[in-house]
């Protein structure tokens, strides 16, 4: 593919709350053995991009571990490859990152020594397919400065936390409102971007320049009546998960077997960093039904309308319903949990009881270090 491409993976969001204590929002945990950056990196990859680079900034130590080879998404060839950027202090800049328009600036340098026409930036914490070449087709046909990849939400209760655009019907986005308080739209921008190389470092520049550092405001927004920007529909499933409600909304619906299949029995595949570990282990008594359960799990008790990821005990008498439970968790005998997030590493005592009563409740309980 003639383009480079670009994950920015450095935020945090407080709508995570404790979750996002222990790592970045793009090293979220999904679907019993992912993370939510791998469905970037992935897209990437199937998308014969090989050159990639990771902007990381907040709690970014498990999403640095993650990300420490390149081989699990098939970017270590001569040609390309996968980098990955911090803040670094230089004599030019000592800051962290400022925004995202400023992430990219302190990575200049990644963009000047490509020679690939075109840039994909994505977010880390979307959940999604996508060829992104059908994306650089629509953007050349359209003859567009900026392909902003969009999606008609149905669910209109998180929409306040997007960007909302107004389009033609030739597709040319005519207004941008970021993060609205209230609003009668309902087709909001993905976070993914195509851009040719060259207006990139243009627009780049000339916001640090003015002390601008917000991608989407200070560029998306700024120049909506100026460049010829363009959305291009996303028809299939896309989810963002930098909320509590839809990271754990995005891990249920992996209890629905279509979607279960779309993203991991339907070509192109998602890749992810591969663990060694035992198959998952019923023992007598145990009962999972509708359950989505990962490999080094022991079960003793029930299991029912839940993710349970790597590593997981679940105690003799123990019952689990509609929760997640991340890695490494380990749940005392007679325990019931019900509505919850158990963060990983968490022991939970026998005879505990967890329910999430007004909504979905975050249970840490003698945590270890463990992402």
């Amino acid at each position: 593919m003639k383009a480079i491409g670009i994950i920015l993976a450095g935020g945090n969001n407080k709508l995570m709350r404790e979750l996002s204590y222990k790592r970045a929002v793009a090293a979220m945990p999904v679907a019993g053995s992912y993370r939510s950056i791998d469905f970037a990196l992935s897209n990437m990859s199937n998308s014969k991009i090989q050159k990639v680079g990771v902007i990381t900034q907040y709690n970014a130590r498990s999403l640095n571990e993650h990300l420490s080879s390149s081989k699990w998404w098939d970017f270590g060839r001569k040609q390309g490859g996968l980098f990955v950027f911090t803040p670094t202090i230089t004599a030019e800049s000592s800051y962290w990152y400022r925004g995202t328009a400023d992430s990219l600036y302190q990575n200049l340098d990644f963009l000047k020594s490509s020679h690939e026409p075109y840039v994909v930036i994505a977010s880390g914490d979307g959940i999604y397919k996508l060829d992104y070449n059908k994306v650089l087709e629509y953007h050349i046909e359209k003859k567009a400065d900026i392909t902003v990849v969009v999606k008609d939400l149905q669910d209109r209760s998180e929409i306040t936390r997007f960007g909302v655009v107004s389009m033609t019907n030739e597709g040319r986005i005519t207004d941008i409102d970021e993060k609205p308080l209230e609003t009668n739209l309902s087709t909001v921008s993905t976070g993914i971007y195509v851009i040719r190389r060259r207006l990139l470092i243009e627009l780049i520049e000339k916001a640090a320049q003015e002390d601008r550092y917000d991608f989407v405001r200070d560029i998306l927004v700024r120049y909506k009546n100026i460049k010829k920007i363009y959305g291009y529909r996303l028809e299939t499933y896309w989810r963002n998960i930098s909320s509590t409600e839809s990271y754990y909304k995005a891990n249920m619906d992996f209890l629905n077997r279509e979607i279960r299949d779309y993203f991991f029995k339907q070509y192109p595949d998602i890749y992810s960093k591969v663990d060694d570990l035992p198959p998952a282990k019923y023992n007598y008594g145990a009962n999972a039904r509708n359950s989505l359960v990962s490999s080094g799990c022991i079960v003793n008790g029930t299991i029912e309308n839940s993710v349970l990821f790597k590593k997981i005990y679940v105690g003799n008498n123990s019952v689990i319903k509609n929760s997640i439970i991340l890695n490494n968790a380990y749940i005392g005998d007679n325990s019931y949990i019900e509505n919850c997030i158990v963060e990983s590493g968490s022991t939970i005592k026998p005879n505990s009881s967890y329910i999430g009563e007004n909504g979905i409740k975050i249970v840490q309980e003698n945590t270890q270090l463990y992402e």
